[in-house]
């Protein structure tokens, strides 16, 4: 967008506009060519698949991504205090399967069936489906970095106070891309991310 530039104090206002970088919201057609031609979703499903499931697929503005059949549930069996910076991986119960009963009040995490490869002049915004969203299941991810890659690891919080389910191979969350005018200086490849190119369910790294 355009602003007008500050006229300086005790002068004259001045019409000259200064150019705001923009960050524009990609369109079904973009994300299907980039999936298509560079590999940036795999697999790809190139319409939005809504009978009897969940819906995933491309959309209007977005790609709805589906959540993978491996799972990790939270169990607080062994009382121990969550620590991002020393995280201890006895507090998940690992589960396999077509439907993940996530318990009350708690969480699980997933991964998305989809890889992604994201070029270096994008980056992405990701928000739950309203399905879930209006049975109290929250989905949280977050923004995917200009040259960031790999599957996806999903939070999955059940904050009602009785067990949710959560169907797998079906849509989770939608993907929204934002593309800039501009490359950034230094991408999340060049910083040498560490969760970069993950697999499966990743837990937190320091």
């Amino acid at each position: 967008m355009f602003t007008h530039a500050r006229a300086p104090r005790g002068g004259a206002a001045s019409d000259a506009r200064v150019h705001s970088p923009t960050m524009g919201i990609q369109a079904d057609h973009w994300i299907t060519r980039m999936a298509r031609e560079h590999r940036m979703i795999e697999p790809f499903e190139g319409r939005q698949v809504r009978e009897g499931v969940i819906s995933y697929g491309v959309s209007s503005y977005g790609y709805d991504m589906r959540v993978a059949s491996e799972f990790r549930i939270f169990t607080n069996v062994l009382s121990v205090v969550v620590d991002p910076k020393k995280f201890d991986p006895r507090s998940f119960v690992e589960f396999e399967g077509d439907v993940c009963i996530v318990p009350p009040n708690s969480f699980a995490l997933a991964r998305s069936v989809e890889y992604f490869r994201i070029p270096r002049d994008v980056v992405t915004l990701c928000v739950g489906k309203s399905t879930y969203a209006r049975c109290g299941v929250i989905t949280n991810v977050t923004p995917f970095e200009p040259e960031w890659e790999g599957f996806v690891t999903l939070e999955i919080s059940n904050t009602t106070p009785l067990p949710a389910k959560i169907y797998a191979n079906e849509g989770i969350a939608q993907v929204l891309f934002f593309k800039g005018d501009d490359p950034p200086d230094v991408s999340y490849a060049d910083k040498k991310g560490k969760y970069q190119g993950q697999q499966g369910v990743t837990l937190p790294r320091l």
